[in-house]
């Protein structure tokens, strides 16, 4: 239960500051920016604040980079939710940008929410190198060498002659994905100056293990629960790590690598007590 209040809690703040930071944005790029911050887990930012937390960063710029975060999130799933893309109709239980606007709508609000992310971090109370840290990092996270290559190779995939094998599955997954969820585990340490590699551990396996149940989801989750479409992946022949290791066999290594990611914690004692909750609910969830 402490676990739940602190993600809901965290949840609460970063939306709040969101909601300042974007409402100064004007019309219809305005509205279409704050639709695509609207809802979901705000896990990322919880990573953010909890690693901070431990590293006794102060609450202002610890928010900085959570909402940071989220706004980076957020742009990858309107232009993931394109057409060109992954074709989604129905993000979080509603229309997608594309849909509610038009393409030409959606890319425009994911450029712009990724600039948003630059200026917060840029712009946060803490040392210049720390900011300097905090932006490179962002930036090889959310680009060509994390978040859009893994995005890249994801696309290649889908027209490739044979289908990925598991270590290609999982090169894949912890760039498109768990590059953004290692920037947020370390973010605490890197704002304090402090060394970030027991986090970074904690994410590798926590990014993985977050896959392996969003696969799962897709084979067993519920619509109406997941808020999106679910099936696509068995529908479009994609090697997944439920198609390659069977539902049993992915349940299984998600386990191990939750248990990876809280041996990785060790250092921090009891005060990661909810990172390690963190981990575990990412292979319960039903959304």
């Amino acid at each position: 239960m402490l676990f739940q209040n602190a993600l809901a809690e965290a949840g609460a703040a970063v939306s709040d500051h969101l909601d300042d930071v974007l409402a100064p944005f004007e019309g219809e790029l305005g509205a279409a920016m704050r639709y695509a911050c609207g809802g979901g887990k705000r896990l990322r930012a919880f990573l953010v604040l909890e690693s901070a937390r431990l590293h006794g960063v102060a609450r202002s710029p610890a928010l900085d980079a959570a909402a940071a975060i989220e706004a980076v999130h957020a742009y990858s799933l309107v232009h993931d939710d394109m057409p060109c893309m992954d074709d989604d109709d129905l993000r979080r239980g509603l229309p997608t940008v594309h849909v509610k606007w038009d393409e030409a709508m959606a890319v425009l609000t994911g450029d712009a929410l990724q600039a948003v992310a630059f200026e917060l971090v840029t712009d946060a109370d803490l040392p210049d190198m720390a900011r300097l840290c905090l932006a490179r990092g962002l930036a090889r996270a959310g680009g060509g060498h994390g978040m859009v290559l893994g995005q890249v190779l994801d696309i290649a995939a889908e027209t490739a002659a044979t289908p990925l094998t598991l270590d290609q599955i999982k090169r894949l997954q912890a760039l498109k994905t768990g590059a953004l969820f290692e920037w947020s585990a370390t973010a605490g340490a890197v704002m304090a100056g402090a060394d970030p590699a027991p986090l970074a551990r904690y994410a590798e396996a926590f990014g993985l293990a977050f896959q392996i149940a969003d696969d799962i989801l897709d084979v067993e989750g519920d619509e109406a629960q997941t808020g999106k479409r679910v099936g696509k992946d068995a529908a479009a022949g994609k090697a997944t790590f439920v198609s390659l290791m069977g539902l049993d066999g992915a349940r299984a290594e998600a386990q191990r690598l939750v248990d990876l990611a809280c041996d990785a914690l060790a250092p921090y004692g009891e005060a990661a007590g909810n990172l390690r909750e963190a981990a575990r609910f990412v292979i319960s969830r039903q959304s």
